[in-house]
């Protein structure tokens, strides 16, 4: 099977590295763009726009790839999977039609409204006195969410009005929504689906917010770490049969057949779980950690999901051992872009063993450090090791990713 994986980021480099560890040879993988680091262990094709329909397609139908994995949103939103399919190629990606589901946060909420699915209250609002008029309905702390992409920023949550307002105005052209707070431990759990089944992969948490102890401004995401061990008993099945499923079933019915990756943002509430996003793709950093404990053959699980055989093809099985990650960002991030610097250490980092490094860009998230234990104390002396190894002027990490997730299981 020859597989182009879309996309440049750490993510794209944890799903390449997943695929070679499961069973698909380098050689038949080939990437577009990539970045240097990813050019390393498998064929990188220069493309200046992932949402370029015809030079996507181009690449593919050169290449004489079975498979392509759309790694980032943008492309989905813009239509690249439907592109693809047009030529033959099976897509690990929704289309455009589904790829609304995160592509707009009110379009998904009307999905969820249709199945009854558990979410927080919100309004869409076009204004900035309906904005105030919402923000005074559900209260301090204030959720602003921008509808459409906004790249892991378009969300603020804040007691500060002003700041919410700013906010507001900000993403005011294309629509924000105001949303009830909700409290409670947040879960990231992936499901692949094939447009009318579902199979779930293994639960993560991620930390969003800059600075340790959930302090800062909300981020694409600093690390994150899989299993969970204080998930209560039943979580996945009460998500998929409640969630996953409903949600697979409404996009079928509202002819947005979804075939990829459908991931939910989940929080655990007092009056139980709640969706708080949707998204069309892998996650970033979880599935750094989620991939990196899969022992099933990676491809073939796409390859099932994109064909419609999910119900037919492997079940996806992880590894009892446990993955911590850690984001090193560069300066400023994610409030200024840093000049473009140096990174060194990669390498001594690599060359330990059970560590992982996913490269991404040059500013940003930069990388993230994946260590694979059997315990979190031990992934995580693993995975912070591998950090104080890279050297990056001015860059910053979290300090407390999985800290504390003993306490949390014995709670």
């Amino acid at each position: 099977m020859r597989i182009l994986v879309v996309g440049s980021g750490a993510r794209e480099h944890a799903i390449i590295k997943a695929l070679i560890r499961t069973g698909t040879d380098a050689g038949d993988i080939v990437c577009a763009p990539g970045n240097k680091y990813i050019a390393k262990q498998v064929e990188v094709r220069a493309l200046d726009d992932a949402c370029d329909k015809l030079a996507v397609t181009r690449i593919a139908l050169e290449e004489a790839v079975d498979l392509a994995v759309i790694g980032p949103e943008a492309p989905l939103v813009a239509g690249v999977a439907d592109a693809l399919r047009t030529q033959g190629i099976q897509v690990f990606g929704p289309n455009q039609k589904a790829a609304a589901l995160e592509g707009s946060k009110q379009f998904a909420k009307e999905v969820m409204a249709a199945q009854d699915i558990p979410t927080g209250m919100s309004r869409r609002c076009d204004t900035m006195s309906e904005v105030t008029d919402a923000m005074d309905q559900f209260g301090a702390p204030y959720v602003i969410k921008a509808d459409g992409l906004a790249a892991g920023k378009g969300v603020v949550v804040t007691r500060d009005k002003q700041e919410a307002l700013d906010h507001a105005a900000k993403f005011l052209n294309e629509g924000v929504l105001v949303e009830e707070f909700l409290e409670g431990e947040e879960v990231s759990l992936f499901f692949l689906s094939d447009g009318t089944s579902v199979m779930p992969l293994s639960p993560a948490q991620d930390y969003k917010r800059a600075f340790d102890n959930d302090e800062g401004p909300n981020t694409g995401g600093m690390g994150a770490y899989s299993p969970l061990p204080w998930l209560p008993e039943g979580f996945v099945e009460e998500v998929t049969k409640r969630i996953a499923q409903p949600t697979i079933n409404e996009l079928k019915k509202q002819d947005a057949e979804f075939i990829g990756l459908l991931y939910c943002g989940l929080i655990i509430t007092d009056r139980g779980i709640r969706v708080i996003e949707f998204n069309a793709r892998f996650g970033d950093p979880e599935t750094q950690v989620v991939l990196a404990r899969l022992t099933t053959n990676l491809a073939e699980l796409l390859m099932s999901a994109a064909s419609g055989k999910l119900d037919v093809g492997p079940v996806a099985e992880f590894s009892d051992k446990v993955a911590v990650t850690v984001v090193l960002a560069s300066e400023g991030y994610p409030g200024t872009t840093a000049p473009i610097r140096e990174v060194t250490g990669i390498e001594s980092a690599e060359s330990m063993d059970d560590v992982e490094i996913c490269k991404a860009g040059d500013t940003g998230r930069v990388l993230s450090v994946v260590g694979l234990a059997d315990s979190f104390p031990e992934a995580r002396a693993l995975a912070y090791e591998g950090v104080s190894r890279i050297k990056l002027e001015g860059s910053h990490f979290r300090t407390d990713i999985a800290l504390k997730v003993e306490s949390k299981a014995a709670g």
